[in-house]
């Protein structure tokens, strides 16, 4: 049964904040492929991080991980005023939840979303907006869940934070890399409610 991988993006701005928070979803049969095709790109470093990154290699990392097939669910979230990130964490999680119960209705079977994890205190924050999301906003018979892995233990996290960065930098008119995935990236925008 397909997983979820989730990580997230975020600029905290008085005016033009955003939250970007992705759910990667790679097909069954591409699981193994999709690993040891991020694995390859890590090179020396801990893990792959969009933000550790320069151009070529950003290019080089976008160019496969559009080859790999899935589809990529992508909330963006706005504002996000500074001190107001978790509140519009927690409003992307909710539609991201509703977003990947929908791809379960086409058949993925998605019930398990699987974010890099926080402190304990903002894991278990995500653990409550998950079941308040299940409880209020899908089907009463509907499973999902939460789980948190350390980023450097899960390659396919890398995945969702290099979709969250792409999505980020699209947001903010760096369309490039956005492109490249066009036709893998399915993304919602919705208003997180968040003020000053």
């Amino acid at each position: 049964m397909p997983i979820a991988y989730g990580d997230e993006s975020f600029r905290e701005h008085s005016e033009h904040g955003f939250y970007v928070l992705t759910g990667v979803v790679f097909e069954p049969r591409m699981l193994d492929e999709a690993h040891e095709t991020l694995l390859s790109l890590k090179g020396r470093r801990q893990k792959l991080h969009w933000h550790g990154m320069d151009a070529a290699e950003q290019q080089r990392v976008v160019k496969k991980l559009a080859d790999l097939e899935g589809m990529h669910i992508v909330v963006i979230g706005s504002p996000v005023p500074l001190q107001k990130q978790e509140r519009a964490r927690a409003m992307c999680l909710n539609q991201l939840v509703v977003e990947l119960f929908v791809v379960e209705l086409y058949s993925l079977g998605i019930d398990l979303l699987v974010l890099e994890g926080r402190s304990p205190d903002l894991n278990q924050r995500d653990l409550r907006t998950v079941a308040g999301a299940r409880q209020r906003l899908l089907p009463k018979a509907a499973k999902f869940r939460v789980d948190h892995s350390p980023g450097d233990a899960q390659p396919l996290l890398w995945a969702a934070d290099i979709v969250a960065g792409v999505c980020r930098a699209a947001h903010l008119g760096k369309t490039e890399h956005r492109e490249m995935l066009a036709n893998r990236v399915y993304d919602v925008e919705i208003s997180t409610g968040c003020h000053p």
